[in-house]
């Protein structure tokens, strides 16, 4: 009996070797991204609480809007987790608490060391088919009310602000830029889609399978009027659209300073 048992433990354990490695669980999580939007260093209150860009302006938002989208978490290796584009499209809405809240789901377990997304949205998805353009990229959806897509240009606004200033329209002292234009679709245009890359530096993002941290990131507003490709004057530009291309470049490249990261939770 004890030569029995002795030899099938042999032949189980032979199996077992020939079966090789067990194969990961690929164990999945999620993590949460917010966007809080700011002004200097108070919280960005729409229609209230004035401020002043670096031109010495005065200015009170009355919208602020944008699309982020191509979301990818980075590793400290190197390597990185790339969200699936269909379910990587987030019109951040300051009038809207739950649009600052993004949620990303099976995201694998690990640890991460920072992100990447864009400011905008691709040509790709730009130019699809508009019955294939779901959630908030619906041109005719409720997301889209604010209006965020040009539909004589048939394409989508990344950034709109919009608000008052003493040195606006002379008539109601409104201001309002809007920031789209992704390349062309027939002819060739600018490219104004930004891609943001943010650092944790000694904070890690842990996902686990019970785990979901929350990334809590600053949008500051006052980032849009001053950056390293312009200082932007109310008083010169009381609106800029995609027909003065040359000044929302800049305004993209001041925006895409305008993310910090606050605190991981």
């Amino acid at each position: 009996m004890l030569a029995a048992v002795v030899g099938m433990l042999m032949l189980a354990s032979c199996e077992s070797e020939a079966q090789g490695p067990v194969p990961s669980t690929g164990d999945k999580g999620a993590l949460t991204i917010e966007f809080d939007n700011i002004a200097g260093d108070k919280n960005l209150v729409l229609g209230g609480g004035a401020s002043t860009n670096g031109a010495g302006e005065d200015f009170v938002i009355t919208k602020f809007n944008y699309f982020v989208s191509n979301i990818k978490l980075l590793r400290a290796d190197g390597t990185s987790h790339t969200v699936p584009q269909d379910s990587s499209y987030f019109l951040i809405m300051e009038n809207k608490k739950e649009s600052q809240f993004v949620r990303l789901k099976n995201i694998p377990v690990g640890t991460y060391t920072g992100l990447e997304f864009m400011l905008g949205v691709d040509s790709l998805r730009n130019t699809m088919p508009i019955e294939k353009r779901t959630g908030v990229l619906d041109p005719g959806g409720s997301m889209m009310e604010d209006g965020m897509y040009w539909a004589w240009n048939s394409g989508y606004i990344f950034l709109k602000m919009e608000g008052t200033s003493s040195k606006g329209n002379p008539v109601n002292g409104k201001f309002y830029y809007h920031i789209g234009l992704f390349g062309g679709y027939s002819t060739r245009t600018v490219n104004n889609t930004r891609v943001v890359k943010l650092g944790f530096g000694e904070l890690k993002a842990d996902v686990t399978t019970s785990k979901t941290p929350e990334v809590h990131l600053f949008a500051d507003v006052q980032k849009v009027f001053k950056g390293p490709g312009t200082n932007l004057s109310i008083g010169q530009y009381k609106s800029v659209m995609s027909q003065q291309p040359e000044v929302a470049g800049q305004i993209a490249d001041n925006y895409t300073q305008m993310f910090s990261l606050d605190h991981i939770h």
